[in-house]
């Protein structure tokens, strides 16, 4: 499920910067070249259908971390196996008492 969410994700991303290069704020860029004589959507429908476009993606851009936050895997049993003996291990090894090594005096 993390493997799907995570490629939706990468989707998305890549029509958001797509879409985003598409457009200008000025009204030039790639968008008013869409302005021909013979199109259905105007220039004005063309910008307001990738403004939509571009809030549509970066919502769906937010619930899909959020749902890949959730989905994330938390325990797997090899994981769990390995902590338990490291465990195991810790608590039966004997305490080492260390020491502070020996200082020698610097005389003047």
């Amino acid at each position: 499920m993390y493997v799907f969410i995570s490629i939706l994700i990468l989707i998305v991303s890549i029509l958001m910067v797509l879409i985003v290069l598409v457009q200008n704020s000025k009204g030039g860029g790639l968008a008013s070249n869409f302005s021909a004589s013979n199109q259905i959507m105007g220039v004005r429908q063309t910008a307001d259908f990738l403004e939509k476009a571009t809030w549509s993606m970066a919502i769906g851009l937010l619930v899909l971390s959020l749902a890949a936050t959730m989905a994330i895997p938390k325990f797997s049993s090899v994981g769990e196996q390995f902590d338990t003996e490291l465990r195991q291990q810790i608590e039966q090894t004997a305490p080492v008492d260390f020491q502070a090594p020996p200082t020698r005096e610097i005389e003047d």
